[in-house]
């Protein structure tokens, strides 16, 4: 898991951060891309390669408070199957591969609090629009509990809250 994500250098580190250019596939270091990198020396099918770059996917995790970073790190990890696809299968994946690879990241990497383990600003209070014309003083808000952060643990197919992985349930 990568806290704090940001756009999940530690993941996957596509550019250089400094200059801005590009770093080759084989010269990445992020924890996806070393992952990536072992199933591209080992694996020449291109079904079995599908398969296990899946599997890398589905172990990887990473959140962050701001949704902006959250939609970066998506964008930086589907971007990387994408080169390593045209990389080692010399072909860009189909629609149904994307679609896969982005059901993976959408609950792989997303928007936590990671001090209350819930969703930024799911708590918040409602604000109502003001008028110049409303004879109403309407400003009761609705106070919510925070709603909790779920995952989905893709070898049991089901979905967990992420508080719940802290007191080992």
């Amino acid at each position: 898991v990568e806290i704090s994500c940001g756009e999940a250098p530690y993941l996957t580190n596509r550019y250089d951060v400094t200059t801005g250019l590009s770093i080759k596939v084989n010269d990445r270091i992020g924890m996806l891309d070393r992952k990536l990198r072992i199933i591209n020396e080992n694996v020449d099918n291109p079904r079995t390669w599908f398969s296990w770059v899946k599997k890398a996917y589905k172990h990887i995790y990473g959140f962050d408070i701001q949704g902006d970073n959250v939609f970066l790190a998506r964008e930086n990890l589907l971007l990387t199957f994408i080169d390593n696809m045209e990389y080692k299968l010399k072909k860009l994946p189909s629609k149904r591969q994307i679609y896969d690879i982005a059901r993976i990241i959408s609950w792989n990497i997303w928007q936590m609090d990671g001090l209350t383990y819930s969703t930024p600003y799911s708590n918040a209070k409602s604000i109502n629009q003001l008028s110049l014309f409303s004879q109403e003083d309407n400003n009761e808000s609705l106070i919510t509990e925070p709603l909790p952060s779920i995952i989905y643990d893709w070898d049991m197919h089901k979905i967990i809250v992420f508080k719940d992985l802290l007191r080992g349930e």
